[in-house]
């Protein structure tokens, strides 16, 4: 049984996590104490998402680096958004989730778009004719 796990799924499945996370927390803020947890505003819960997102989007997007298209377009988008996103877990200030999580998105969705395109592009690699 060949087991292969589709890496751009993965991480548009971590994105869409992400997102999600980000849009329901805010429905819970008013119920969550009442129960005794708190997660609203965790660092560590925070933190955690943070890494898991990387570790999962980073790699995804260095398989499509390194066994289809070489380029370094998709990196790097990716990772100036994870830093954006863990600046924005630090520094409060009005609007500062606005300045820093839409370009952070931004860039997350076009490292993913990038990545599908390269991807699509070098669909040749690894054959006969290929040079690297």
């Amino acid at each position: 049984m060949n087991f292969r796990i589709n890496w751009e799924a993965l991480g548009i499945a971590a994105s869409v996590a992400c997102a999600i996370h980000c849009a329901v927390v805010p429905l819970f803020i008013t119920s969550l104490p009442l129960f005794g947890v708190n997660i609203i505003h965790n660092v560590f819960v925070e933190v955690l998402l943070l890494g898991a997102a990387f570790v999962i989007g980073f790699s995804t997007l260095w398989h499509g680096y390194k066994k289809h298209h070489h380029h370094w377009g998709t990196l790097v988008p990716f990772s100036a958004a994870m830093v954006l996103f863990t600046v924005n877990q630090f520094v409060h200030f009005p609007y500062s989730s606005f300045l820093f999580v839409v370009p952070a998105v931004a860039l997350i969705i076009t490292a993913h778009m990038l990545n599908h395109r390269f991807c699509r592009k070098a669909n040749h690699c690894h054959s006969t004719d290929c040079n690297h």
